[in-house]
């Protein structure tokens, strides 16, 4: 999935429930990295440098999903893609300099439709342009409809050594609802498949489902539990603009689950999930300490990462400056730019304190482990205002460890973070000399 942040919906303070839960790109986390610590707990300042590369390209198109993805009934030159690809990586490496790779994470579209020599080529690219880390980890989003052993080996092979799976549900009649071209069947077989294959796998389920009640999702998430690995995705429904589904929804054809049994649903799963030893580090992901998602732990850390290919942002750092990249989002037309400027971006923005700010608040916010005020300071060169802080925490909706210079969302706070954000980045204070 690209690399963008999902905002959260918005109400009043006063109109608190339960969070619900937004769709955000999944990967896994090398254990021996992170092991469930924070920063400053590991002896590090920074989250490490990530690649994101996204393959455009599925075989449909889900009704309710708003991600650069498209559909081409002609094939695809993969070797001329794979050559843009490779293009594209050295010129950010001649922009950014010399890093070492944490985390690589092939996204889409459908990545699993890509042949593993394409994969490969693109993970021997990257070597060539930066550090590889021994322990990084190398993520490949699959759909259950294009799995086969055979070719999940060639991924291994090629260099990965964890796979996420979209398999969205585990009811025939709501797979068909939501588009997909997969049955309950083959998304059992491609959990079965990855499990003997990769040490490391996840997948995706989304719940909230128009019909959906605590019933049926109890046992659905009961049976998912089962068959899970050490790391889940649950995402809550939502209509997202300019989509099939919107426009049912606008119709009054589409109906979801009013807000009190959505946020009964939430509650629900993080019971559920944490008594399978699964708990919630994240609004939407579960794993136990040590298997967090390495890769998007850089984004919600606010750390560095090139995006890489049709439709990719990026947030790297140019001679000091924090800079958000994003590329064409057409894949021919990206194509075109990068065979002949050597890259597709379309955007390339110098980031101001304050935008910085307030991306490491809503990222930050996100996380279970809350955001650490001192790089906030450091990066930003703004710090909270108590007297925006106090309210939130009398309120129940933030968490300060003033010990651990932390800040974090309840799970009240979680469901307003957009207004938690506006709140906490109005009136920040600048930094003063020897503050920390």
């Amino acid at each position: 999935m690209p690399s963008v942040i999902v905002p959260l919906p918005s109400r009043n303070l006063s109109e608190v429930v339960l969070p619900k839960l937004n769709a955000i790109q999944d990967s896994n986390a090398d254990e021996v990295f992170f092991h469930g610590k924070n920063l400053e707990e590991r002896g590090l300042t920074e989250p490490g440098f990530a690649v994101y590369v996204h393959w455009p390209f599925c075989a449909s198109k889900c009704p309710y999903c708003d991600f650069n993805s498209h559909v081409r009934r002609d094939s695809i030159d993969e070797r001329r893609f794979s050559r843009a690809f490779q293009c594209e990586i050295q010129t950010i490496k001649s922009r950014i300099g010399p890093r070492r790779v944490h985390s690589i994470f092939f996204g889409g579209g459908t990545p699993s439709l890509m042949q593993p020599e394409t994969v490969g080529s693109i993970i021997d690219a990257i070597a060539k342009a930066w550090t590889i880390d021994g322990q990084a980890e190398i993520t490949l989003e699959a759909n259950p409809s294009s799995v086969e052993a055979a070719r999940f080996r060639g991924y291994r092979s090629a260099g990965v050594n964890r796979v996420s799976l979209g398999v969205q549900s585990l009811r025939d009649a709501d797979l068909k609802a939501l588009g997909r071209l997969h049955s309950v069947a083959e998304a059992k077989a491609a959990i079965s498949v990855a499990a003997s294959i990769f040490e490391r796998y996840s997948f995706d389920l989304i719940y909230a489902r128009p019909g959906q009640n605590a019933g049926d999702w109890a046992l659905e998430l009961a049976e998912a539990l089962a068959l899970a690995g050490r790391h889940i995705s649950l995402y809550q429904l939502t209509i997202e603009q300019e989509t099939p589904f919107a426009a049912l929804h606008r119709a009054g054809k589409l109906l979801i689950p009013d807000p009190d049994l959505a946020d009964d649903l939430f509650a629900m799963t993080q019971a559920m999930t944490e008594a399978a030893g699964l708990p919630a580090y994240e609004i939407s992901n579960h794993a136990p300490p040590g298997d967090e998602s390495r890769h998007n732990l850089v984004y919600w850390r606010y750390g560095e990462y090139a995006g890489i290919g049709p439709g990719a942002h990026g947030r790297i750092v140019v001679d000091g400056q924090r800079r958000a990249t994003a590329t064409e989002r057409n894949p021919e037309r990206w194509l075109g730019l990068v065979e002949g400027q050597s890259h597709g971006n379309i955007e390339d923005t110098g980031l101001t304190a304050d935008e910085q700010a307030d991306e490491m608040l809503m990222m930050g916010l996100r996380l279970n482990e809350g955001l650490d005020l001192a790089r906030l300071a450091r990066i930003s060169g703004f710090r909270l205002n108590p007297a925006a802080v106090e309210p939130l925490a009398a309120l129940d909706m933030v968490e300060h460890w003033a010990a651990q210079n932390r800040i974090k969302a309840t799970p009240r706070g979680r469901f307003v973070l957009n207004k938690l954000v506006e709140q906490l980045s109005t009136g920040m204070l600048p930094v003063d000399h020897g503050d920390s």
